[in-house]
């Protein structure tokens, strides 16, 4: 199953690998909504950067 991924605060001010990851995900500004693979990497992507985003089942 898949997930959307959607970003909901701004990444100014961010450490770089929280800056990285939301990069590796396609989320590069507010309101940027990608959907991923629910997999081991996207699921520690997420958990990196769980307070910058919101996740919904695709």
């Amino acid at each position: 199953m898949a997930k959307n991924i959607k970003l909901v605060k701004s990444l100014i001010g961010r450490k770089k690998d929280q800056i990285a990851t939301a990069q590796s995900l396609g989320l590069k500004k507010i309101g940027d909504t990608t959907t991923q693979p629910d997999n081991a990497q996207t699921q520690g992507k997420i958990n990196k950067i769980s307070h910058l985003i919101e996740v919904t089942e695709a």
